[in-house]
């Protein structure tokens, strides 16, 4: 009796009873490398497996954002794909390397991906609403053919079909489906005051493929009393466009006109509280936990806590008291500004948790004045409290800078000091480096003056002994 044929591999022909079709199939078989794979399925115009295409273009791995297949895309099915969390891209079924790229926002794009010149290129071809699906397939396959000959794709910024799309507009959407997903709170503040102060007003009706070298220049030299500023709106801009780059929205490979702006030296701000400021910051904290410093008891604690622990300011007033461990003395912060990690309490910090109020129904352990809410706006206490202490122009991080300066005076290591702060990069606790050299000639010296103090007294005495 003879064997059953082992059936083909789990691939879909456009035209199920092609003789081509079934010969390509023949040919692909799961042993062959990816990429021989995709030529095979490419040159006999089968449907790919159930995985990522290959590498994109802009030589990410395409397997890092989910796929999905099984949909012809037209005008009327283009609306049905949607994302929940994280950009995923729906390839059509019957038109290989055709898809649309689908954000949570609920934005939409259509791709093109194909293999030419020994590598897999990925590009899109514009926007869901600018154009149709229908339109958008008739390019799609105009790309394709012009990818599999080895000729440039001819990306819409040079065509003209998404030339129009402006800085403005680009912007809006870096911020909606980039920084919305992928940046914490405090970075899409920044973000976007960044993008409605400085690039809007600079950029706004601007096309992307038309901002040059010169703009840019002179955007970052108008902002150079703020160099902080200047620095990361440049910074951004560069983001933004390298979105465009990687959506065909400018030509690839002319470079991005950001890259060779000179950054201004940033100042770094460090003011560490000496023994003195800290006993008067001690004093006026005792005062105002008694109702007479102008700040709440919540404010008062959570300065309390950024002294003890010198976490950041998110960290305490974003603290939950399910996060809160007093028995083992730690603070289990799930989502920091590096991701979780564990806070140890000094008993100081521990009497201070131990001493809160826990409001029925706020989870919060520094309640606001909104019920069910944290206090948000700790600076305007901070100001009172600061005035009264006699610390004009110490901030509130400086009070996690005087947390890292006395650890070192204590001795402790750069290393243990950046696990204490939470730092997830040795350069960010590199800064304390002169600090550290500090402590340790201080160190020097003491030992050295016990030493010279030793060699003085015994000096002396040989000296009256022989009188």
């Amino acid at each position: 009796m003879s064997k059953k044929s082992t059936p083909p591999p789990p691939c879909e022909a456009v035209s199920k009873g092609d003789a081509r079709a079934r010969i390509g199939h023949t040919l692909i078989k799961d042993g062959l490398p990816a990429i021989l794979q995709l030529c095979l399925r490419n040159a006999f115009g089968l449907q790919q497996q159930e995985t990522d295409p290959g590498p994109a273009v802009d030589g990410t791995e395409a397997g890092a954002m989910p796929v999905t297949r099984g949909l012809r895309l037209s005008t009327r099915t283009v609306g049905r794909p949607s994302v929940a969390e994280r950009e995923a891209i729906f390839w059509d079924r019957d038109l290989p390397g055709f898809g649309v790229r689908v954000y949570p926002s609920g934005t939409k794009t259509f791709v093109v991906q194909s293999r030419g010149e020994g590598r897999s290129r990925r590009l899109a071809i514009g926007r869901h609403g600018a154009i149709t699906a229908d339109e958008a397939r008739e390019r799609a396959a105009r790309v394709i053919a012009r990818i599999k000959s080895w000729d440039d794709p001819a990306p819409p910024a040079r065509t003209g079909v998404t030339a129009a799309v402006t800085v403005a507009e680009l912007a809006e959407r870096y911020l909606e489906e980039h920084v919305a997903i992928r940046c914490k709170p405090g970075t899409q503040v920044l973000y976007r005051a960044a993008v409605r102060q400085y690039i809007v007003p600079a950029f706004g009706d601007t096309p992307v493929s038309a901002v040059r070298r010169e703009q840019v220049a002179a955007l970052h030299h108008s902002l150079r009393e703020t160099p902080y500023a200047a620095n990361r709106a440049v910074h951004l801009l560069a983001r933004i466009l390298d979105v465009a780059e990687d959506e065909g929205l400018r030509p690839r490979g002319a470079g991005n006109p950001c890259r060779s702006i000179e950054k201004f030296r940033e100042r770094p701000h460090e003011r560490f509280l000496s023994e003195e400021e800290l006993r008067r910051l001690g004093r006026v904290l005792e005062a105002a936990s008694g109702g007479g410093g102008g700040a709440s008891p919540a404010a008062v604690a959570a300065i309390r806590l950024l002294v003890l622990t010198g976490c950041r300011r998110s960290e305490i007033l974003g603290l939950r008291w399910e996060h809160v461990d007093l028995a083992a003395g730690e603070l289990r912060l799930p989502d920091s500004k590096t991701g979780a990690r564990l806070v140890p309490l000094p008993a100081a910090a521990v009497s201070v948790l131990a001493a809160l109020p826990r409001v029925p129904g706020n989870p919060w352990v520094i309640p606001g004045a909104k019920p069910g809410g944290h206090l948000s706006n700790l600076n305007d206490h901070w100001l009172r409290i600061r005035a009264r202490a006699g610390l004009e122009a110490v901030r509130i991080h400086d009070l996690r800078h005087s947390f890292a300066s006395r650890a070192l005076a204590l001795g402790e290591s750069l290393p243990t000091i950046g696990r204490l702060l939470g730092h997830g990069q040795v350069a960010t606790t590199a800064r304390y480096a002169h600090l550290a050299r500090d402590a340790v000639k201080a160190s020097a010296s003491r030992v050295a003056d016990s030493i010279a103090g030793d060699i003085r007294t015994r000096s002396s005495r040989r000296e009256g002994g022989s009188r």
